[in-house]
């Protein structure tokens, strides 16, 4: 290694006759610079200085404190935990035709704090990583045919007409870095003496430019440049006029957004070219001026905020969203092409829509989503949604027809116009959950009650003794569109009760309580649903004459419902309500025990039940309304039970059973309202019943019993109903 206290200014001439970069005035600390002949290491016991790398030598900073520092002829530099600090006109470190690896440095200059020269087309590199980088006029320059890297990196330039970084070709790749300028965040500008494309790639970065564009490509005045930038996982654009991108008149800028989300707007000058990708998930939301093309893949979306115009539409898996619900916007398009979706809104009370326009050639097929909305149109009009000028594009409802407030609406076409048409209307899934609430209770009233049989076991086998109960149980029905909606509803509850017999009627009269809880899903259209939380409070009384085998059940009892609706509507967004009601209602039972011989036996007996159901209005979060009116239900039921009496010793008996039965359902007229549009719930209509069970007395205190029961008719089937019971008696 060779030592000189000084070197002549000409070497230093000749690299910047080279460098291609803003000229750089020598101020008389160049004279004292250090040149490097060789490899050196220097540290935090190194006296500051300046120096010149030259030729294939290497100056290594482990943690020390240095001014300016200059690399030529491939000088390599690598700056440890180091310090570099520039003062007047002097470049914090310049590479004229060299690389450097710094890690874990400061740089700091008045003019630029890394510039990145070259020697005819020989350029630089530089790998920057967990470091600071600082320059009044920017923070780092970049020549043609040089690469920077950056990772966990702040470049800024503190002046305010200062560029973060500013480039005349090369590339730049940054992560998790930021980049931050007075006036732009980034600038590409031409090498005339050697054109170059610059090509930038973020990752993860942060660009912001103070006042003007956060990233401009070229300067206008016919000096064309050619960039291809690349924002990726996350990185944000931020450009103090609004503009993440600008191209100058007679440059091209491509620019592909992946996976990160951008706001702010695209700008081409007249004369210039700018071609956008949004892809995996990205999203823009500005304004796109004298874009030349837009491709939206891989679902990247670009949300509109005002009337544009954008020339070619590649739309491959991606969407156009026309704003906000209650701003309405007209896309027009050169050419469209691929397949895609627009994201759009109507209001058929004020004739206001999102429109599409294509002026030249449209191919693909695409859909459209539009917005739902609680509340009915106005009027059965037509609103016009989408023109082409030709091509063989079509258009449809992405998720099937619009909900707007009671019913749904669907798209046709007329030619080269598609409408959205309100006298093609059906019943909305909004308003089928609101009937659907309304009509499962009771279904809901009469899965908790059942029979005598079947809620306390057969009371005979432990003579009527007082004692206590509880079942567990479940059904499941399938309710007819016939009824008002279809939908199917699961049950599962739980019941308990205690009875002692009456000091009336030679011991033949018990009277108890129950209580019980029970959940109902409701699985109605397009994925929608319903839940029915009840829960109940009642009383009973049973006679049972052992001689003559009649017997009289009654049961009184309160419910307090609690509902949710959740509706999914067709533009993928959910709607909610819920209310709280209450049900009062009873139920009679008659039948007689007719003994066969051999243990046989059967049942004949008639139920007579009723509920009436508080009426009860309320809104879904979206704006619809729902009202129903006071419900009723007068459910009669005639059938007979057969079975056997099989002793099993120590006062232990099984009695296996099967159970026919016929039930009408007599009301029919229980009035909703949605939107002031009247429906009728309607379950009346006759249906089969067919059950079969076991009763076993375990001992003489203790029975326990399982049903089975299935159903069908008219408006309801009940594919399967289970219960598991005991009962205690003492």
């Amino acid at each position: 290694m060779t030592k000189t206290p000084s070197f002549k200014l000409r070497p230093l001439v000749r690299i910047l006759k080279f460098a291609a970069l803003a000229p750089l005035v020598l101020g008389s600390e160049y004279a004292m610079a250090r040149t490097i002949i060789g490899d050196e290491t220097i540290d935090a016991t190194t006296p500051s200085d300046s120096y010149l790398v030259t030729g294939g030598s290497h100056l290594t900073a482990n943690g020390a404190q240095t001014e300016h520092i200059v690399t030529q002829d491939g000088g390599r530099l690598t700056l440890n935990g180091s310090a570099v600090t520039a003062t007047g006109i002097n470049v914090g470190v310049f590479l004229g035709s060299g690389s450097a690896d710094i890690s874990g440095s400061t740089i700091t200059s008045e003019t630029e704090g890394l510039s990145l020269g070259r020697q005819g087309s020989n350029g630089s590199t530089a790998s920057v990583r967990d470091s600071s980088i600082t320059g009044g006029r920017s923070g780092v320059q970049i020549s043609a045919n040089s690469d920077l890297l950056l990772e966990n990196t702040q470049v800024t330039g503190t002046n305010a007409t200062s560029q973060g970084i500013q480039m005349f070709g090369g590339s730049v790749t940054a992560r998790n870095s930021s980049i931050i300028g007075g006036t732009h965040g980034i600038r590409i500008r031409l090498d005339s003496s050697l054109p170059d494309s610059a090509t930038v790639h973020l990752d993860g970065t942060h660009v912001e430019g103070g006042t003007d564009a956060a990233i401009l490509v070229g300067t206008g005045a016919g000096q064309g440049v050619s960039a291809d930038i690349v924002v990726a996982n996350g990185s944000t654009l931020t450009g103090g006029d609004g503009n993440v991108l600008k191209v100058a008149s007679g440059s091209t800028g491509n620019m592909t957004v992946d996976n990160s989300h951008l706001v702010g707007n695209v700008v081409a000058e007249d004369g210039a070219t700018a071609n956008l990708t949004l892809q995996n998930h990205a999203t823009l939301t500005g304004a796109l001026e004298n874009v030349a093309s837009l491709t939206l893949a891989s679902q990247g979306q670009w949300n509109m905020i005002e009337n544009d115009e954008v020339g070619d539409l590649v739309m491959d898996g991606g969407a156009v969203r026309f704003g906000e619900a209650d701003a309405f916007y007209r896309l027009t398009v050169e050419n469209l092409s691929g397949n895609g979706t627009f994201i759009m809104d109507t209001d058929f009370s004020t004739g206001q829509t999102d429109f599409l326009e294509v002026t030249g050639d449209a191919r693909g097929d695409h859909k459209l989503l539009v917005g739902s909305s609680g509340a009915d149109p106005l009027n059965d009009g037509q609103i016009h949604v989408v023109h082409i000028a030709g091509g063989d594009a079509s258009f449809s409802l992405l998720n099937g027809e619009v909900d707007l407030g009671t019913f749904s609406y669907d798209l046709i076409r007329d030619g080269d116009n598609w409408y959205l048409d309100a006298s093609m209307k059906k019943i909305s899934p909004g308003t089928q959950t609101v009937l659907g609430l309304f009509n499962a209770a009771p279904t809901v009233w009469y899965g908790e009650l059942s029979s005598l049989r079947s809620r306390m076991g057969e009371l005979r086998l432990n003579g009527g003794k007082a004692g206590a109960w509880m079942r567990s149980y479940g059904n499941k029905y399938n309710v007819s569109a016939s009824s008002g909606t279809a939908y199917q509803q699961t049950q599962q509850g739980v019941s308990f009760g205690a009875d002692a017999p009456l000091p009336v009627g030679d011991g033949h009269w018990l009277a108890g309580v129950l209580a019980g809880y029970s959940d109902s899903d409701l699985n109605l259209a397009r994925g929608s649903s319903g839940q029915v939380d009840s829960y109940y409070l009642g009383a009973y009384t049973t006679w049972l004459d052992p001689q003559s085998g009649y017997y009289f059940d009654a049961v009184l009892k309160f419910n307090r419902l609690q509902n949710d609706a959740t509706v999914n509507l067709s533009d993928g967004t959910r709607t909610k309500g819920d209310y709280d009601n209450h049900a009062l209602g009873t139920s009679l039972e008659f039948g007689r025990h007719i003994a066969l011989g051999n243990g046989w036996f059967a049942e004949p007996y008639t139920q007579w039940s009723g509920v009436t159901i508080q009426g009860k209005r309320y809104n879904l979060d979206n704006g619809m309304r729902a009202d129903g009116d006071t419900a009723h239900s007068l459910l009669g039921k005639v059938g007979s039970t057969f079975g056997r009496n099989v002793e099993l010793g120590e006062g232990r008996v099984i009695q296996p059973y099967v159970r026919v039965a016929y039930a009408h359902e007599f009301a029919s007229d229980n009035a909703v309202r949605v939107n002031d549009n009247r429906f009728n719930n309607d379950l009346s209509g006759s249906r089969g019943e067919l059950g079969a069970g076991v009763s076993v007395s375990l001992a003489r205190s203790l029975q326990m019993h399982v049903d089975l029961d299935y159903s069908n008719g008219e408006q309801v089937e009940q594919p399967w109903g289970a219960n598991v019971g005991l009962r205690y008696s003492w």
